[in-house]
Parts: C-alpha cells; sequence; structure tokens
C-alpha cells in the first residue's frame, strides 16, 4: 500500500464510508464521520492523488456537481490492509487493557484481605 500522510484510522474511515456509499458528498462523509469539511476533502485528495479513489461525476443528474467516490481495485486492497492493521492494534490494545483489569481487580482483592 503506498504511504500517505494521513492517519491510518481516518483513511480507514473514509474507505469504509464510501464503499457502503459511494454517493456521499464530501460534506455528509464529514458529517457522518465526526471530521472537519477539510480533512475529508485531504482525505480525498489523497485517496484520489494514490489511485485507491476513483470520482466518476453523475452526468444525468440535476446536481452537476454531484460525484460517486468509487474505490479502485488498489482501494480495496488498501481497505483490506488498513483493516487488519486496525484489528491488530485494537486487539493489542484489548490485551493490554484485559490485563490491566485483571491487575487492579487482584490488586483491590489483597486489600479487602
Amino acid at each position: 500500500m503506498p504511504a500517505l500522510s494521513v492517519p491510518d484510522s481516518s483513511l480507514l474511515s473514509v474507505l469504509r464510508a464510501l464503499n457502503e456509499r459511494p454517493d456521499l458528498t464530501q460534506r455528509e462523509l464529514a458529517r457522518e464521520l465526526g471530521m472537519s469539511l477539510g480533512k475529508a476533502n485531504y482525505c480525498l485528495r489523497a485517496l484520489l492523488s494514490k489511485g485507491m479513489v476513483k470520482a466518476q461525476n453523475f452526468r444525468h443528474s440535476e446536481n452537476k456537481r454531484g460525484y460517486a467516490y468509487l474505490l479502485t481495485p488498489e482501494g480495496l486492497a488498501a481497505k483490506a490492509a488498513l483493516t487488519r492493521q486496525f484489528l491488530a492494534l485494537k486487539r493489542k490494545e484489548y490485551d493490554a487493557l484485559r490485563l490491566e483489569i485483571e491487575q487492579l481487580q487482584a490488586e483491590e482483592k489483597s486489600l479487602e484481605a
């Protein structure tokens, strides 16, 4: 996957949202993901420049500015790779949190005794 200067979690969120709803506008995408319009635009431009997403204009739409943001094969591969990376990170965080909870529970029991 080509290196991008955007946090992987933001790119994964954008790729997932566009995979589900390619007709999202940048405003809708930003609102749905809880990010600024500028950040949504930046992420889209990064994905477009790397060939992971292509913008297709709706030719017969009343809204001539309407685009569909379609994931390319590279975009689908990047989404899969980012999903694996994100899942591995979350599993690591989960394991660390579970260990901390177990330690705190043991500490609490020793204080009660």
